[in-house]
């Protein structure tokens, strides 16, 4: 019944019908080069369409064999624009025998899930605030202004380029709160112009590529905190995180680090070093390997307007040191809060379960404030935001309500923190992890 060909290969019947597959069928067909994911009971052969995917190579190959409905509905806003990519690609058809749902997921949980998009779909909970993000903006060019006159005002004493370093570490901090919402496609009603803004936003206000974080985020969100799967709880061998992982490298007796001090270290190569050293090479490294050229040329006007700005008063000795500390800063923030949500919840391997009970193990809430709002750039709402990527952070706390009360009724754990209690659970959590690691590495 088809060998995963090209993407163009359509398997029909003697009536011109195509062909219909059992779910037993769809999930031998895993393997790089031979894929196929269920779309709302239709099978794609997407083997070769990975290479093209807006989402990038990876995304697509985490759902072969898979029904992907649920993850196709929650990543594209315009679903009748990407049905017309998908038609090419069309092979067949689930059996009428067939569930909707593989591998025993609740069908009922997933109609209720699909039922209350709708409902938020109809009540506007999907629109933008165009005020919302133009003022959002405004405050992160008014905060680079900011700081460019305090420079050329007060000079460059200590205690007023300590305030500078500040303001700059607030602004990119705000910024990548801005990029991920137009990365998300939340902001504009066409992906193309979505696509746009968020070049400019990461790459001219932040010096990073678009490419790149679409291609690692988009990998998150699909199957968040499933090793292999999530490109965030790849931890380089420096942590070991979760309870299945530690007991996993103890047992093999994997040693990189003393992870029993796991919780200690991480003050020092956790949040200092992601953004200024790991995230930074990284960064290069993709778009000149993989030819993002016009990432790169956005990248580098980041750097241009930065150095024309701040070399004339410091420098280029202290102003590449001024840039670095303003990282440091902006990587704490960004370390804390993105973490604050995910490191403690469950990180386990693919269990292969419906949208809603996945990303609701994965995930937790912060309570809300004004400044958890502002300071989180709304991911406080981590929940909405990985059941709804693509609706308007502005608009979270109109869907919470609605996705607690749907949790109560099947049993899924709803989880919100304070923002101080969400931060210490990420020390807690590393050292429960470290030292089930030391006891397998002991014992087992």
């Amino acid at each position: 019944m088809g060998g995963g060909g090209q993407q163009t290969d359509r398997i029909t019947d003697t009536n011109g019908r195509f062909s219909s597959y059992t779910w037993e069928e769809v999930q031998k067909h895993t393997k790089h080069g031979d894929q196929w994911v269920v779309v709302e009971r239709k099978v794609y052969n997407v083997s070769q369409w990975v290479k093209r995917h807006p989402g990038g190579l990876r995304i697509l190959g985490h759902y072969a064999g898979e029904d992907a409905t649920e993850a196709f509905t929650a990543f594209h806003p315009n679903l009748l624009l990407v049905r017309k990519y998908l038609k090419p690609l069309l092979i067949g058809e689930l059996e009428a025998s067939e569930p909707s749902q593989d591998r025993q997921k609740n069908a009922a949980l997933v109609e209720d899930f699909r039922a209350l998009r709708e409902r938020l779909e109809a009540e506007g909970c999907f629109k933008t605030q165009p005020l919302f993000f133009a003022l959002h903006l405004g405050h992160i060019l008014l905060l680079e202004a900011i700081a460019f006159v305090m420079v050329w005002y007060f000079g460059t004493g200590w205690i007023n380029t300590l305030i500078v370093a500040v303001i700059l570490a607030t602004a990119q901090s705000q910024a990548g709160w801005l990029q991920h919402d137009f990365g998300h496609l939340s902001v504009f009603k066409t992906s193309g112009m979505n696509h746009l803004v968020h070049k400019f936003v990461i790459g001219h206000l932040k010096g990073a590529s678009a490419g790149w974080w679409n291609h690692r985020h988009f990998q998150h969100h699909a199957k968040p905190n499933i090793f292999k799967k999530d490109p965030d709880v790849n931890m380089l061998n420096a942590f070991v995180v979760g309870n299945v992982q530690p007991v996993e490298y103890g047992v093999k007796k994997i040693k990189h680090l003393p992870y029993n001090h796991q919780h200690k270290y991480f003050f020092f190569i956790g949040p200092p070093l992601l953004i200024p050293v790991y995230f930074q090479f990284q960064i290069f490294h993709n778009m000149i390997s993989h030819g993002m050229w016009v990432d790169l040329l956005w990248c580098i006007s980041y750097y241009v307007r930065y150095f024309l700005c701040y070399t004339q008063f410091y420098g280029v000795f202290w102003a590449i040191i001024l840039f670095n500390f303003v990282r440091f800063m902006e990587s704490h923030w960004f370390v804390w809060v993105t973490q604050m949500s995910h490191i403690p919840m469950n990180i386990d391997y693919e269990k292969n379960q419906d949208w809603l009970s996945m990303q609701l193990v994965a995930t937790c809430n912060i309570e809300q404030s004004a400044f958890n709002d502002w300071f989180s750039g709304h991911l406080n709402f981590q929940i909405e935001h990985h059941l709804f990527p693509t609706m308007p952070r502005h608009n979270y706390w109109r869907a919470a309500p609605r996705v607690r009360a749907l949790c109560e009724k099947y049993g899924v754990k709803y989880q919100e923190k304070t923002l101080y209690g969400a931060f210490a659970d990420i020390i807690r959590s590393l050292e429960k992890s470290g030292e089930l690691w030391l006891d397998a590495y002991l014992n087992k």
